[in-house]
């Protein structure tokens, strides 16, 4: 096990020595700084107030930071995270099998089953570390611009309009974190999939982000509303039901059953084809 231990710090030290492992952070931070100017924006307040005075609240108290981090995460997360999720992991096997400094780890008494199981915890993660950072910065950033407050939730796809004070509001966000990451990590195992194919690294991303994209676009079309819960970014998005105001455990239970089979059957597929593969061509 300590051997282990010791081979997985060695993919992280190679992911993490890596400039383009970094993007996504700075990414991010830039999205969180421009959504927050464009809060400053008087149209955009007015429309923010509009709606809790409409629904009996006030803005001074819900207008928080605590509110914008959550408006900033969900409005990020899934589009951007999907973006460098599916670099980092359509690019970990592929960009060396490509360089060549695959068939140099081979060549060492360690088996294919472990050096595939290293990547994906590495992959794994990246997954939870770029979502907690993108959780605690918005976060913190929120309460940086507009300062302590209540929790306001209007999310009209999920059908939740939700209301807190700040003590539960902060436990409800901080609750959402680890089901927002194991919504991510099914975006890490299909790029992470594909770098197990013979293909090249930025293919592996495109094809990610092609049938995630895709996936999104169905989801969000009104005529396909019916079987809303039919794709895949559908059951990604369950995470937010935990701000409702009784969690239904039994559909997060299903949904997170659901992706978490997904990536079982992804990383097998992903074996199977690494396995096989002839990596002296």
């Amino acid at each position: 096990m300590s051997t282990f231990f010791r081979q997985l710090r060695g993919e992280l030290q190679k992911l993490f020595f890596r400039n383009r492992t970094y993007i996504g952070f700075g990414a991010f931070l830039g999205a969180e700084i421009i959504i927050l100017a464009l809060l400053r924006l008087p149209r955009v307040q007015r429309g923010f107030a509009k709606l809790l005075t409409g629904a009996g609240y006030s803005p001074e108290e819900y207008l928080s930071g605590l509110t914008l981090g959550l408006t900033i995460t969900l409005s990020t997360v899934l589009l951007l995270g999907a973006l460098f999720l599916a670099l980092v992991a359509g690019d970990i096997v592929s960009k060396e099998v490509e360089d060549g400094t695959l068939r140099m780890m081979l060549c060492r008494p360690v088996t294919r089953g472990r050096i595939l199981v290293l990547k994906y915890v590495t992959c794994a993660i990246y997954t939870l570390a770029l979502t907690f950072f993108i959780a605690l910065t918005a976060l913190a950033t929120g309460y940086v611009y507009a300062g302590r407050g209540g929790l306001f939730l209007y999310a009209p796809l999920e059908e939740i309009f939700a209301v807190y004070a700040e003590g539960p509001g902060l436990v409800r966000y901080f609750l959402a974190i680890p089901f927002l990451s194991l919504s991510l990590l099914t975006i890490s195992s299909i790029g992470f999939f594909f770098s197990c194919l013979r293909m090249k690294p930025a293919a592996a991303t495109i094809v990610t982000l092609s049938i995630l994209f895709v996936d999104m676009v169905l989801k969000n079309t009104p005529f396909f509303g019916a079987i809303r819960e039919w794709f895949l970014t559908a059951r990604m998005s369950t995470w937010v039901v935990a701000f409702e105001s009784r969690i239904p455990w039994e559909i997060l239970l299903e949904n997170y059953a659901w992706l978490i089979a997904l990536d079982v059957t992804l990383f097998t597929l992903a074996w199977a084809v690494f396995s096989t593969r002839d990596f002296k061509a």
